[in-house]
């Protein structure tokens, strides 16, 4: 009787999770950007004071180190993190030996100078796609909202793209199976952007918090960086459900 009153809370528990199908894994203070490490199966999590976190898909934390500069993005490589420092550019820290390298940003695209970081906003959001990395500017209005398209040579970042957007306050991305995501603070929302066609596919409301930064995981969830303080933990299936 007993491991059959075990068995059914147990069920009941996984359940309510699956109706709710989000939860709070972790406190980490203005969090701020967020990315999935395949090769170690872990995410690493960057904070408005410079801490980068990296913690397991439960949100135990594994190791913490602490940076110069406004961290508000991250990308996650074998050995080493990429993260978008908001007013100076790009910084480079190995895995291992936490050894910094600052990589600067060109600033001109086609003969224009591009104003991806100025006095009082900068970059907000990070992702890697093939051998290039998208930069989403800090905007609150619509028209200003853009996201740059760089590659890294030689230690310097080139724009090589600028896509715009109608999205105010674009503050994190991420690419996942062939799509581009970011979240809008301002919005509340998912937003699915189909890179080839350079239009959105479909926006997704989440319940109400301060998003700065998303990931997928390989098993079916995704991830939200709140800049309250919270790693929150969401089903996939929100995202396939949900209505253009």
């Amino acid at each position: 009787m007993f491991h059959k009153i075990l068995l059914l809370a147990v069920v009941g528990i996984s359940l309510v999770y699956a109706q709710d199908s989000s939860a709070k894994i972790a406190n980490i203070p203005e969090a701020s950007g967020i990315d999935y490490c395949a090769n170690s199966n872990t995410l690493v999590v960057a904070n408005d004071e410079g801490w980068y976190y990296e913690i397991s898909l439960h949100g135990r934390l594994i190791t913490k180190h602490k940076v110069k500069g406004d961290l508000e993005g991250v990308v996650c490589h074998k050995n080493y993190f990429l993260f978008a420092v908001e007013n100076k550019g790009l910084l480079k820290v190995n895995r291992k030996t936490n050894k910094k390298q600052f990589i600067p940003i060109e600033r001109e695209y086609k003969n224009k100078n591009i104003k991806l970081i100025s006095k009082n906003s900068g970059i907000e959001g990070i992702a890697k796609v093939g051998e290039y990395y998208y930069l989403s500017k800090q905007a609150k209005k619509k028209k200003d909202s853009f996201i740059a398209v760089v590659k890294i040579d030689n230690n310097r970042a080139t724009i090589v793209d600028i896509i715009k957007l109608k999205v105010a306050d674009i503050a994190g991305l991420t690419y996942y199976k062939d799509f581009l995501y970011m979240v809008s603070d301002k919005k509340d929302k998912v937003i699915k952007y189909n890179l080839d066609e350079r239009k959105i596919e479909k926006k997704i409301e989440l319940p109400k918090s301060a998003q700065e930064g998303i990931a997928f995981d390989t098993k079916g969830f995704f991830y939200i960086a709140d800049d309250r303080g919270s790693i929150l933990k969401y089903s996939q299936e929100l995202l396939y459900k949900a209505k253009k």
